[in-house]
């Protein structure tokens, strides 16, 4: 199998092999690196996935107002390290190490391996794939981050199994990602699954992308702080300024969970307002694509069923009973690994066409 996108090496690039019939005998071990505009994580996966256990495990902050170049070397740092733990707790020697899968905000362009524009970075067109695969010496792959999150979730995790199946990852921005019977739904040019953009509102607020009324200005974690605070700087009454030390600046969205779960009437309708912008755009998801699962990952689900119970009330009063009373909606199984284990399934999968 070849994956179609796949182009030849440039001068003084390391090789990526064309998809063979599953993963040569002498190798044992692939490196996962989620590149999210708050943090990095890598980490090691062996070629069949294991149990789902991430080896080396390693989570950083991104830095990005550093710098391109700062970001990229502290991958590559990470990688190098990540490998060095791996061979001195288990043995074994470079060559055990198949590749890299990288997974980053984009839109991108697998082919060139090139993020074309990353509003929560601030790159355009940079080459990713290759600065990497050439520092670490290992060939690479590149996909968007939340297509890595919701492979890692269908290959490891709560959509095991799952023929159709959509991701949501709530951070810094909000991804999202398709997998329809095994393949990731990528589109024309690898933009497909832009879940966050997704206008709920024409008139809303304005989006980092430029657009106005997207998900992502309700329901990122910034944007669920941003909320937070405009409200109390109104003069609603909340526990929040408390949690805080009346520092306002630091509220962030775990500030607003902390406070659900300590009663705060106001942190509760922020959560549920939450929960109403998600449940329009899941609503608008599944009449589109009538998927059997939405898996939902990053720190907003860490309220529990104080986001999952509006969110799925809101999904069942918009979504046509059919398609909703079809369709799952659920955590994520791989909390902050999911994007490590997918970008590790992407490059076997591009690099020897099978999982």
């Amino acid at each position: 199998m070849t994956t179609g996108h796949r182009k030849a090496a440039r001068k003084g690039e390391p090789a990526r092999t064309t998809a063979v019939a599953g993963p040569p005998p002498d190798k044992k071990w692939i490196i996962g690196v989620d590149l999210g505009g708050t943090n990095i994580v890598v980490g090691v996966l062996p070629m069949d996935g294991g149990d789902g256990t991430v080896l080396a495990e390693q989570n950083v902050p991104t830095e990005a107002v550093r710098g391109a170049k700062f970001v990229v070397d502290r991958i590559v740092a990470l990688v190098q390290e990540a490998k060095r733990q791996v061979l001195s707790q288990y043995g074994g020697r470079e060559s055990d190490f198949a590749g890299v899968g990288i997974g980053s905000p984009g839109p991108l362009d697998r082919a060139t391996g090139t993020v074309i524009a990353t509003p929560n970075l601030g790159w355009r067109n940079f080459p990713l794939r290759d600065l990497i695969a050439n520092a670490v010496g290992l060939p690479a792959t590149l996909d968007n981050d939340a297509n890595c999150a919701t492979y890692g979730e269908w290959w490891l995790g709560a959509g095991r199994n799952v023929d159709y199946l959509v991701g949501l990852t709530l951070g810094t921005g909000i991804g999202g990602g398709i997998v329809i019977n095994g393949e990731i739904l990528h589109g024309a040019n690898d933009a497909a699954g832009e879940i966050g953009h997704m206008s709920i509102d024409s008139n809303g607020r304005k989006c980092k992308c430029g657009n106005y009324g997207c998900i992502e200005a309700y329901a990122s974690g910034p944007a669920i702080a941003l909320r937070a605070v405009e409200g109390i700087e109104s003069g609603v009454e909340s526990l929040l300024p408390a949690l805080v030390s009346g520092r306002l600046d630091e509220i962030t969205a775990a500030t607003v969970y902390e406070a659900v779960v300590l009663g705060d009437q106001y942190a509760n309708d922020v959560m549920r307002e939450t929960a109403k912008m998600l449940g329009a755009g899941i609503g608008n998801i599944i009449h589109i694509l009538n998927p059997e699962m939405v898996v939902i990952a990053g720190g907003v689900t860490k309220a529990g069923d104080h986001l999952f119970v509006p969110l799925r009330a809101e999904v069942r009063r918009r979504a046509f009973k059919v398609a909703q009373e079809a369709c799952q909606i659920v955590p994520a199984q791989l909390p902050g690994l999911a994007g490590v284990i997918g970008a590790a399934a992407v490059f076997k999968k591009e690099t020897y066409g099978v999982v």
